[in-house]
């Protein structure tokens, strides 16, 4: 198959989350497995043209009742076998993405003109592809971002009929986080060029706004997300954020696929940025980590006592507030009542920062870094017992899988991504990969983390059977990868494929 990946991010070029591994791993897993897979990606300032090669000529775009120009670059993907590399192809326009950040700045958080931006980059996916005389069986858009480019399929490209290039291309979306939906006001419409009766057709409305990832959700043939439980999560008022209605709509052509991991970089048994490499069989190198760790955030060196590990981005979605909100967060407890040492690295909003900082100079056994460093972040995953994931919602998850492979216990809220690939203890028997808690709270947090510790001090033969047990999970893109294939086939194989679906135009609230 012809396989083009659409998104904002990618690994090494571009990232700010999970998205751009997700993306960079899955195309180099479909490659492995003999397809024809190319990304398509703006050209960030940070990505420096030096590195790539330019394709010849410039580029016209239609673009809000006239045309945008631009240039194209190239470069293969890092990882990519010599017999079946994934090209690259970079959209570089000056004035939409010639700045520092990706979606806004440490002074601008959302860049004003992203709606312009994002519609210029999905228009362009159709251009770049007639440049390079190279049309897709399957275009997969990536999150609100690049959510356009299946509207466009639908609405611009499929009208012209089977002599278009793109007449026999199927479209999927994969939501990465629902929460990020890419809603602006609705005068913006006018630069996708589209007719206003697309705009109510297509399921663009939001209200008095204009909804990216609602409009790709609707126009998208097939609709997935990144776990299971999180698209039965996503279908509920609950966690639907607003479009709960619109996914159980689309319920038919809407499935969950579990991430993977790569494990290239993510291997105890290969990882260079480890003091000393380890397996299943020969745990030397991960009590050697524990060390390391202690040692390197200033904490006693004691094998006795359990270290309790952190990566996080320090948001309301990772469930920061219920574990460090001053005066209530569990946090402190946690640390003052138990024999344990809590490590942590990251950042985040402003009042989470200050409160570990607080927390740091005045709790002997916690100790953070404010930042990321990917050196640091191994070093945890190595040398912690237990990894904590109090997550609000969580689509995928990528640390617990790290952390499992790692020999690290998983402690975690009971959704999304981390229902999907952790086991819960259970201390009859001994049985499971974790700990987990239903209710996000201080309170929870703090019992959950007590068992752990519980375990850790009363039943180790538990402990270390459950590290066995994960250590010997299989995260690969490889399975990932079988059924993205699937999907692709099912959407390829949808009849009357030219300008039709098996669907009509949307409801008129978005929550219905």
């Amino acid at each position: 198959m012809k396989i083009l990946m659409a998104s904002s991010e990618a690994v090494p070029f571009a990232k700010t989350g999970g998205l751009a591994d997700a993306v960079s791993a899955l195309s180099l897993a479909l490659a492995a497995r003999g397809h024809d897979v190319r990304i398509m990606l703006p050209r960030y300032y940070g990505i420096d043209t030096r590195d790539l090669r330019k394709l010849e000529g410039e580029l016209g775009v239609p673009m809000g009742g006239g045309e945008e120009w631009c240039a194209v670059y190239s470069a293969v993907l890092p990882g990519s076998s010599k017999k079946n590399p994934v090209p690259v192809y970079f959209v570089d326009h000056e004035h939409f993405f010639g700045r520092d950040g990706i979606y806004g700045s440490s002074g601008e958080t959302d860049f004003l003109d992203n709606p312009r931006r994002f519609t210029f980059f999905c228009r362009a996916v159709f251009q770049v592809c007639r440049k390079i005389r190279w049309t897709p069986d399957i275009l997969h858009a990536h999150d609100w971002p690049a959510a356009l480019a299946p509207v466009f399929l639908k609405f611009w490209e499929r009208p012209l009929g089977p002599e278009g290039e793109f007449a026999k291309t199927a479209s999927v979306l994969t939501v990465h986080n629902l929460g990020y939906q890419g809603i602006y006001g609705k005068e913006n419409f006018f630069y996708t060029n589209l007719g206003w009766d697309v705009f109510y057709r297509a399921g663009f409305e939001d209200g008095n706004m204009m909804n990216f990832l609602k409009a790709g959700l609707y126009s998208a043939d097939r609709l997935n997300t990144v776990s299971p439980t999180y698209a039965r999560e996503t279908q509920t008022q609950a966690q639907g954020f607003r479009l709960d209605g619109v996914l159980r709509y689309r319920s038919d052509h809407y499935t969950g696929i579990l991430n993977g991991i790569d494990t290239k970089v993510w291997n105890p048994k290969t990882d260079r940025l480890i003091p000393q490499t380890y397996s299943v069989d020969n745990m030397a190198g991960k009590a050697a980590a524990k060390a390391a760790l202690q040692k390197t955030f200033g904490l006693p060196v004691d094998a006795d006592i359990p270290v309790f590990g952190m990566v996080t981005r320090l948001t309301g979605q990772k469930g920061v507030g219920e574990l460090f909100g001053p005066a209530y967060g569990s946090a402190w407890s946690i640390c003052r009542d138990m024999k344990v040492q809590l490590v942590l690295l990251g950042s985040g909003e402003a009042w989470c920062e200050n409160e570990i900082k607080s927390l740091t100079s005045r709790l002997p056994n916690f100790r953070a870094r404010i930042g990321y460093d990917e050196a640091g972040s191994h070093l945890i995953e190595a040398g912690s017992d237990f990894f904590l994931m109090p997550s609000r919602w969580e689509p995928c998850g990528l640390n617990q899988m790290y952390s499992l492979v790692y020999g690290a216990l998983p402690v975690v809220r009971n959704t999304g991504g981390l229902a999907d690939t952790v086991e819960n203890y259970h201390q009859e028997t001994g049985s499971g990969t974790g700990f987990l808690f239903d209710d996000l709270t201080p309170a929870a947090i703090y019992n959950t983390v007590g068992w752990a510790a519980w375990a850790w001090y009363n039943r180790r033969k538990h402990i270390e059977a459950m590290r066995a047990r994960g250590m010997k999970r299989n995260f690969s893109w490889t399975e990932s990868a079988k059924q993205y294939l699937a999907m692709y086939a099912d959407a390829c194989s949808m009849p009357n494929l030219v300008g039709q679906h098996n669907f009509v135009g949307p409801p008129n609230k978005v929550g219905l």
